[in-house]
């Protein structure tokens, strides 16, 4: 008898906290990323975390560590737990979409993250004008050298924010090209966001190259690559070299006058709207901020795209971004 009793026991105590949570009304978030290739996603973890938890949300987060399959199987495992709404940063930008057919099976809303899920009923797209983040870098470097010898060291193919990037980066130097004033002597993709990838792809720009004048890097992993490459035919500091993300040590190599500028996307900005979304979604209430669309391929998707900002060596104290790291690190201007 007692032990029908403990039984019991246990079986009320998950049922009674789970009845409490929904007086509360509580909203219950995954949150899945890709990996941490990059210093800015750790950013985005804790802040997406402290926000949604400020707002009285419950919260289960995972990295698929660039693992597809894993990825899949962690959405599983979310959406098996009860999850009231995903936000997905896509380790695969086509892959994804089956986490979305597989959420709507359990009636669970998705939210993609700064990289949009490609061909799927996507419900919601937060992150930035990605095109205008390629725009920013190719209008900056061509106005410091209007005539040249450029090269593309772009993100993964598989990543659609590298794709968008790319196509600003490119749309916006084409009428240079077409004039003859810039020559696009090399451009290619990376095989993931990593300095190693970088370096390895510039020391190939330069191997066939005699001279190069600027570089359009995808990300300032990619530029802390190409700078290392150039660093080693002395050319670090004369080439120009973009990025993006404004993460550390994009700050310390504009300061030392290796890389030229950065683009900045606000990762609190874009945090804060990613968790306001997902519980306004969780609890059912009507999403007024969604003012864009967006076509992933199969459908045009209520979309939040914020601003982003070009960081450079004449406004970095300026900047939100470059303050926090100044302090953080103790650097000088």
């Amino acid at each position: 008898m007692i032990s029908k009793y403990i039984k019991l026991i246990f079986f009320l105590i998950p049922l009674a906290l789970l009845l409490q949570d929904c007086q509360h009304g509580k909203v219950k978030v995954g949150f899945l990323l890709d990996d941490f290739s990059s210093e800015r996603w750790y950013r985005d973890r804790d802040l997406f975390i402290e926000k949604t938890e400020e707002l009285g949300g419950k919260i289960l987060v995972d990295s698929a560590m660039g693992d597809i399959k894993k990825q899949f199987e962690q959405a599983k495992a979310m959406l098996e737990k009860g999850v009231d709404v995903l936000v997905v940063v896509p380790a695969n930008s086509e892959a994804a979409a089956a986490i979305v057919k597989l959420s709507h099976r359990y009636e669970v809303p998705v939210i993609s993250y700064d990289r949009l899920i490609k061909n799927c009923d996507l419900d919601y797209y937060v992150s930035f004008e990605n095109t205008r983040v390629g725009e920013l870098m190719s209008d900056y470097l061509s106005k410091r050298c209007p005539v040249g010898n450029y090269a593309v060291i772009c993100g993964p193919d598989s990543d659609n924010n590298s794709r968008m990037l790319k196509l600003g980066q490119t749309q916006f130097i084409q009428p240079f090209i077409e004039k003859g004033d810039i020559k696009l002597v090399f451009e290619e993709c990376v095989n993931e966001w990593s300095s190693e990838e970088g370096y390895r792809l510039m020391k190939k720009c330069l191997a066939a190259n005699e001279k190069i004048d600027a570089v359009l890097c995808g990300n300032d992993a990619l530029a802390q690559g190409a700078i290392e490459a150039l660093k080693e035919k002395d050319l670090a500091g004369q080439v120009l070299v973009s990025g993006q993300d404004a993460e550390t040590v994009a700050i310390q190599n504009i300061m030392a006058g290796y890389q030229t500028m950065t683009v900045y996307k606000p990762i609190e900005a874009i945090a804060i709207t990613a968790a306001n979304l997902a519980i306004k979604v969780g609890k059912g209430e009507p999403i007024t901020e969604a003012i864009h669309t967006t076509n992933n391929g199969q459908k045009m998707v209520q979309s939040i795209l914020l601003e982003a900002m070009v960081v450079n060596r004449d406004n970095i104290n300026m900047t939100v971004i470059a303050e926090g790291y100044l302090k953080e690190h103790n650097l000088k201007q």
